[in-house]
């Protein structure tokens, strides 16, 4: 796969970009008529004015940009994102703010990274026993440090 196709929902929202050659997400940004102030501990559901053609077998999985989240606070409210193939919609990222100081979103802001991945969708198969591991059911915290 080589291209996603996207359509504009409005004339000023930006396209995807990526921040260096080698970088696994593409830039999603605001498309806003106004600034957006998210308050603390508050969330704001912010348009990109896009929506776009996963190719099916394929997920779009929204994620935070880590300066917007490390320096300001601001990511995903449900951590990641999931676009199915089959969504059309316009692509909205839910901020949430985790700092301590409101936050205001601009138009052409980046606000989040979309990363397009490969997607297995496997028969869920009910049965009486699972294969043994060494592991079993330990988990949190479990193999250690």
């Amino acid at each position: 796969m080589d291209t996603i196709r996207v359509k504009r929902l409005n004339d000023a929202a930006k396209l995807p970009t990526y921040g260096s050659v080698e970088a696994a997400g593409a830039d999603l940004y605001a498309c806003v008529s106004e600034d957006v102030v998210i308050p603390p501990g508050k969330s704001a559901f912010i348009p990109t004015g896009l929506s776009m053609e996963i190719p099916k077998g394929y997920a779009g999985l929204i994620y935070a940009r880590s300066g917007l989240a490390c320096k300001r606070g601001l990511a995903p409210a449900n951590k990641v994102g999931v676009i199915d193939s089959d969504y059309r919609g316009e692509f909205i990222v839910v901020l949430h703010n985790h700092g301590y100081e409101e936050q205001i979103i601009s138009h052409g802001e980046r606000i989040a990274q979309l990363v397009i991945t490969p997607v297995l969708t496997p028969h869920y198969a009910e049965v009486e026993d699972l294969s043994d591991t060494t592991r079993a059911g330990g988990g949190f915290g479990s193999t250690g440090k």
